[in-house]
């Protein structure tokens, strides 16, 4: 647009994948994490299924977000490269991945480890109670009443209640008072890294888009880059 010369698209890709680009640098202590993971088609033979592996990708909030590809020491080692805040809160949904990655940023003293409040609710609905049952199950998990909930599902007999029984007590610490948390002014769902996998995806998901593995990371990196406004002139 620029020269007036014509560049094709997969000159213009071999150009970007020369560039060593690089995360976002946060120079404010972090107060706020929350991870997620998203998938990215590889190439592959011709004649074979393309191959869809999951990335992770962590965001900053309001500091902007990473993504990084099969090299979870690596996005621990960013993380921890940062300014992290005395006290900072890591939000994920109930995938024990995303919480394995946690474990290794910062300290356990310096974490507030939050379950997503939408992933949360959605698990309780999956419980086939009355409309009632589930008005007051929500009810108590919104003020971080876990065993009570507990307490509540033996009690009512609620069928097929064991699964999330199960899924409660292996979050119990990270289930907390959210009207006290929102109202104190803290995220208590993961919305923000859910954002940021999606805006990648527009990305590497175009119809028909498959990537070399070995180009996956520069083109997270590129991405990135590009939704932290780093790309601006």
């Amino acid at each position: 647009m620029l020269t007036g010369v014509s560049i094709s698209h997969s000159t213009l890709q071999r150009l970007v994948q020369r560039e060593d680009w690089c995360e976002v640098d946060i120079t404010e202590p972090i107060e706020e994490l929350s991870l997620d993971g998203g998938m990215i088609r590889l190439r592959t033979e011709e004649g074979q299924p393309g191959q869809w592996r999951e990335y992770k990708a962590l965001n900053v909030h309001e500091h902007g977000g990473v993504a990084f590809f099969k090299d979870n020491p690596g996005l621990i080692s960013w993380a921890n490269d940062q300014t992290l805040a005395e006290e900072f809160t890591s939000l994920g949904d109930g995938h024990d991945g995303v919480w394995n990655i946690f474990d290794g940023i910062g300290t356990p003293e310096q974490r507030i480890e939050v379950l997503d409040w939408y992933h949360l609710i959605e698990n309780a609905h999956k419980v086939p109670g009355t409309a009632a049952e589930l008005s007051q199950i929500r009810a108590l998990l919104w003020r971080g009443k876990t065993r009570q909930v507990i307490r509540y599902l033996r009690q009512e007999r609620c069928r097929g209640s064991s699964g999330f029984i199960n899924y409660l007590k292996h979050h119990s610490k990270r289930i907390i008072d959210y009207q006290a948390w929102q109202e104190a002014g803290h995220s208590i769902g993961s919305v923000r890294v859910e954002s940021l996998v999606k805006q990648i995806g527009l990305r590497v998901k175009l119809p028909g888009a498959q990537w070399r593995g070995e180009n996956v990371p520069k083109v997270l990196k590129h991405r990135c880059a590009y939704l932290n406004g780093d790309l601006v002139a």
